[in-house]
């Protein structure tokens, strides 16, 4: 999922420390987003297991996206004018850090709703207040941003390892007796969890998380002092002057392919877990239970890559095109899903398109809203824009996907996973159409800047 909020906080970077404290912030970053990508991946799958219904499943996944909402229109000004920054991160990652660990630890309902939204409501806020601690304690912002954010999806593909050995079976392993660190590892890469004792193992995401929640709390202490920003004039009703953006038709057009892009997005990440770890019998791919989080993360290590040759690519196809590519990637890999779900390699193989489509469409989104809008409505139209990223489309998805997984595509213990995949192949090909067809960006903005300078 990794870097949705890579750009959002340029503009309003205070002045900078007489000394970066470069690595300080890089292991925040890693820290703030291990959190996330601790629980997120396989989560979707684990709900089912617990017995919830679609209904009740949809009203936990959306706690995030609805926290989203809320820091739009709320929570993030309200924390970013009242309070130290690094004070509001030690608070919110110690409550929300007790609030996601308590979320291992039930297995009813409301108690889950209650505690899955008590901490995304305090966690979404720390995306952008983590930004504005690095920006606030950099020298060149254009220069060392890069490497700090860089930080958060290294910590995004770091959530993914520690479960390749908690989801072992260490009964099997010790009974085996294995002679030497060699034959040790190789018995437990062997001897995953299976069936309905894995499904119970995915009560760790939780925890993991929880505890990875907590060691940011008490290592905000250690970061940069960034007081409360006091408001500007009329800056209460950033919102309102966000909204009044889409009256512009190439903005519009923009915002509606980006809702269309993060609900397949969004669909990723719902049905991707469970597709991998589903036997062949059911229509899945049967990767076992404890290399799902690493073969997905495999979509993070190719983001890095990506980001790498964004800004040549940008130079040379433009907007347009870049973001184009950036949803086929979408529509590629749904394809490849859809229709070769027996070929466990391919499947693997076709993860390094998850970095294809964040970096040419999130992250040339949010490089195109900087480089386009002056200053002083710059943050406004980052907000819309994110509004559909963590929010709108993201809260659809997990409202549409527990659905369709269980009622419309259930056919007895197999799930129709060709027809299903082909709902967000078809919106990707939708929204490529429209970008191609009604994007037009005015034409002193044809060539986009260097990228590499975000």
């Amino acid at each position: 999922m990794g870097n949705l909020c890579l750009m959002k906080t340029l503009s309003t970077a205070t002045s900078p420390s007489p000394a970066a404290p470069t690595f300080r912030l890089w292991l925040m970053m890693v820290l703030e987003f291990f959190i996330w990508g601790a629980w997120l991946p396989l989560i979707f799958g684990y709900l089912p297991s617990l017995g919830f219904t679609p209904w009740q499943q949809s009203a936990i996944l959306n706690a995030f996206p609805i926290a989203s909402i809320v820091g739009m229109f709320f929570s993030n000004q309200f924390a970013d004018r009242r309070f130290s920054a690094e004070r509001f991160l030690a608070f919110s990652h110690f409550v929300g850090g007790l609030a996601i660990m308590g979320c291992g630890f039930t297995k009813d309902f409301w108690p889950f709703f209650i505690l899955m939204l008590v901490h995304c409501l305090l966690y979404v806020p720390t995306i952008s207040i983590t930004n504005s601690i690095a920006f606030a304690s950099m020298k060149d912002a254009t220069r060392e941003f890069g490497i700090v954010r860089m930080g958060g999806t290294i910590g995004w593909i770091l959530a993914a390892w520690p479960f390749t050995f908690i989801f072992v079976d260490w009964e099997i392993v010790r009974n085996s007796n294995p002679q030497g660190f060699i034959e040790w590892m190789g018995l437990a890469l062997a001897n995953p969890l299976t069936g309905e004792v894995a499904k119970a193992a995915t009560r760790w995401t939780f925890i993991v998380a929880g505890i990875a929640s907590l060691l940011l709390a008490g290592y905000s202490f250690l970061l940069p002092h960034t007081p409360a920003r006091k408001a500007k004039e009329g800056e209460g009703l950033a919102w309102l002057e966000a909204i009044r953006l889409l009256k512009h038709p190439f903005i519009f057009v923009l915002w509606v392919v980006t809702f269309i892009d993060s609900f397949v997005h969004n669909c990723y990440f719902n049905w991707t877990g469970g597709f991998l770890g589903a036997s062949k019998e059911s229509g899945g791919v049967g990767i076992p239970g404890n290399w799902i989080m690493p073969v997905m993360s495999i979509g993070q290590v190719a983001e890095i890559l990506t980001m790498f040759i964004l800004g040549a690519t940008l130079k040379k196809l433009g907007w347009r095109t870049t973001m184009i590519i950036g949803i086929l990637g979408h529509a590629a890999r749904f394809a490849v899903y859809s229709y070769y779900p027996q070929n466990a390699m391919l499947i693997i193989l076709i993860q390094v398109l998850h970095g294809v489509c964040y970096a040419f469409y999130f992250a040339t989104v949010y490089i195109f809203v900087d480089a386009y809008f002056p200053s002083n409505i710059r943050s406004s139209a980052q907000g819309l824009f994110n509004l559909q990223i963590l929010g709108i489309g993201a809260l659809v998805a997990n409202s549409v996907c527990p659905w369709l997984l269980q009622s419309g595509y259930a056919i007895g213990n197999k799930t129709d996973f060709q027809g299903l995949f082909l709902v967000p192949l078809g919106c990707a090909i939708i929204g490529a159409i429209l970008l191609a067809v009604a994007f037009w960006p005015p034409k002193p903005l044809a060539q986009p800047p260097d990228a590499s300078a975000h």
